[in-house]
């Protein structure tokens, strides 16, 4: 005959489910992104269409690419704000070497050139001159787009060479050769961080900065590297997009940051450093997706679909400080 619980037990249970529970994040966002698609399905009749699923896919393809380098920077401890501006910036630089009638390999490197020097720079404004993150990638925000804005003097570039328009516009396969570029970032991405001792280091530190330094890792090193990351895959996704729609919009990736901040948290990053994965961040980002399109299809007002951006970034980093101190709570009573 079995005995009943006492309460410490009952809590003690309680307590390591919830944290497996939190430790499962990845599986739970792909079971609620199945959920909300079958409701959308049955809701619109044209959710799971291969028309409305390719427009989805290529859609947040170019975001795909910045997720690796975001995921980096949140997981380092860091976040980067300039990666709209930066997206814009790219593609501006390899549109003009493009019309300056430069071969399309070398415009497309000019066009990463421009973001790893943005990422260069806030990186040695962070680790050199100590100047807070959020600061210094907000200040890049508005350098960048200004850079873009003043150099095309708010102008779209078109007329680009048809011969470029084959990475965002082709296929292979019968796969578009933006969504298949997406996937390898990401897939290079998650193993790197999962494998690689070099990007092992961006988890140390960020989960505890001057334990890392002690152990000696070159904390300046992996940080300056991490901001590169990030902007020069926003840069690239930047130069994918002008290929996909034939024109360099500076205004182009404004708001993007946001989003892509969001779906990094949703699917496990933390702000306060240290964790975080590449195929979570792409799942927050595929969740993100489908809540837009179903606000799409069912003929909801752009306005409020950038509320629901805001509350959906909002619910996730409510979710992320309430996790961290349950997380806090559950090891001080087990120390105990």
């Amino acid at each position: 005959m079995s005995t009943p619980l006492s309460n410490q037990e009952m809590t003690t249970r309680s307590s390591n489910m919830l944290s497996r529970l939190l430790r499962a994040r990845e599986f739970f966002l792909v079971a609620m992104i199945v959920v909300i698609g079958i409701v959308l399905h049955l809701i619109t009749g044209r959710f799971f269409t291969t028309p409305n699923l390719n427009a989805i896919s290529l859609g947040f393809a170019t975001s795909a690419i910045m997720i690796f380098g975001m995921t980096a920077a949140l997981v380092s401890g860091g976040f980067d704000l300039s990666v709209g501006s930066v997206f814009a910036m790219g593609g501006v630089t390899a549109a003009l070497a493009l019309r300056a009638e430069l071969p399309i390999p070398v415009a497309m490197l000019c066009g990463l050139g421009s973001g790893l020097l943005a990422g260069l720079v806030s990186g040695l404004l962070i680790t050199k001159i100590q100047i807070n993150p959020f600061i210094t990638t907000l200040g890049m925000l508005g350098i960048a787009r200004g850079v873009s804005l003043a150099v095309t003097e708010g102008n779209p570039i078109a007329r680009l060479p048809e011969e470029f328009l084959v990475y965002g516009q082709g296929k292979t396969l019968e796969i578009p050769n933006l969504i298949l570029i997406a996937l390898l970032t990401i897939l290079i991405g998650d193993i790197l961080m999962r494998r690689s001792s070099a990007f092992r280091q961006i988890y140390y530190v960020g989960g505890n900065e001057e334990a890392a330094r002690l152990s000696g890792i070159n904390v300046d090193r992996v940080k300056i590297g991490v901001y590169v990351l990030s902007a020069m895959l926003a840069a690239l996704a930047g130069v994918l997009s002008v290929s996909r729609f034939t024109v360099a919009d500076p205004g182009s990736g404004t708001g993007e940051e946001l989003r892509i901040i969001a779906a990094c948290i949703i699917g496990g990053c933390s702000l306060r450093g240290g964790k975080g994965t590449v195929i979570g961040g792409l799942l927050g980002l595929i969740f993100v997706g489908f809540i837009n399109n179903g606000m799409i299809l069912l003929r909801v007002p752009v306005y409020w679909q950038q509320l629901s951006m805001g509350v959906v970034l909002l619910l996730a980093v409510g979710f992320d400080t309430f996790s961290q101190r349950w997380q806090a709570r559950s090891r001080r009573k087990k120390a105990s």
